[in-house]
This record gives structure tokens, sequence and C-alpha cells, in this order.
């Protein structure tokens, strides 16, 4: 196969699959998301995709009702900013200097398909961690986006 066709074929497989053009990459800014980024600039550089790096804030206020409510806006505001920065000091870090940065706040799950959609992304790099015992049972993030995402979804097995 020619470099720069628009498929290429999958070594176990033989099937040929089309090239990635948008790349949307989770970072929850643990240890763990250097090798999720380390895998999603390497699938960009492979196939010339745009990247974007995301992070979500689930912020929830302690009392959701009554004027207590305006200093958690406030708190949550800083999050989302504080979380902006630091996102973008370990992009540059990370190698994903073309990367372009979102934090969204919310629900991480329902934002995540959100952004995937909006950006209208055909793949999705996250980050999975080995479970034991109990928490086999609980729905974490990684299963929510692989059975609702519109697009391929790449779970990167965290060490």
């Amino acid at each position: 196969m020619r470099t720069g066709d628009a498929v290429r074929p999958l070594g176990y497989t033989r099937i040929h699959m089309a090239r990635y053009k948008k790349i949307l990459v989770l970072l929850d800014l643990s240890d763990g998301s250097e090798q999720v980024a380390a895998a999603a600039r390497a699938m960009a550089a492979d196939d010339g995709a745009e990247l974007i790096a995301l992070h979500v804030v689930e912020f929830v206020p302690v009392e959701p009702m009554g004027e207590t409510m305006m200093p958690s806006l406030d708190i949550e505001r800083d999050l989302v900013k504080r979380s902006g920065e630091r996102l973008a000091i370990l992009k540059d870090r990370w190698g994903l200097t073309n990367a372009r940065c979102r934090v969204e706040s919310g629900s991480t799950k329902a934002e995540i398909l959100r952004v995937a959609g909006e950006e209208a992304a055909d793949l999705i790099v996250l980050g999975s961690r080995e479970r034991h015992g109990l928490a086999i049972l609980v729905n974490f993030t990684e299963d929510t986006v692989l059975h609702g995402a519109h697009c391929d979804v790449l779970a990167v097995r965290l060490k």
C-alpha cells in the first residue's frame, strides 16, 4: 500500500480502516494521563490528524439549593480556570504542542460524549485502569464512552 492512501491494513485482521482525521484525547491530569497523551500523539502523527485534548471538571456543590449556590459557582469557575492552566502546561510537556485544549464542566461521561459529537471526532483515546473485586460491577467512564460513542474508542491500559 502506498503512503498517503486513504486506508491502511491492520496487521492482525488484514481489514482496511480509514485514517483518523480528528482525535479526542481525554486527560484527567493524573500520572496516567501522560501515557494516554503519548498514545494519542502517536496516532495523530501517524494519521496527520487534528488532536483535541479534553479535561472535564466534575464539581458537585455540597448544598445544591439556596443562596449558598453562589460560592459554589465561583469554586467551579476557579476549578475550570486552574484546570485549563494545568492542561496547557502538561500539553506542552507531553509533546501535544499542536493540540487544541478544551476544559468542560459537568458529568464526565456526558461531557465526553457531547464534545466528541460536537467536534465530530472519529477516535476517542482514554485511559483504562484494571479493576478488581466489586469495582468490576461499577459503570466506569470508559465503559460508558465505549458503548455510547458514535466513533472508535481506544482504551490505553494504564500501568
